[in-house]
């Protein structure tokens, strides 16, 4: 079980760098974007992609 929860910290550190890679600019722009966004809105939408996540891994599994 270790190593595939290792396997999936690198799947997702590999998807989390391709949007600075492939669009640097871009990515500047979003984290501005971030930066100016509430505190609650941010937890909102990080609640969402857990729960999407969850949902994904129950489908698959």
């Amino acid at each position: 079980m270790l190593h595939e929860l290792a396997i999936a910290f690198c799947l997702i550190l590999v998807i989390e760098g391709v949007l600075p890679f492939i669009a640097p600019n871009r990515y500047r722009n979003l984290i501005k974007y971030l930066y100016e966004v509430d505190d609650r809105t941010i937890r909102f939408f990080g609640l969402a992609i857990m729960l999407v996540g969850t949902m994904l891994l129950l489908i698959i599994n």
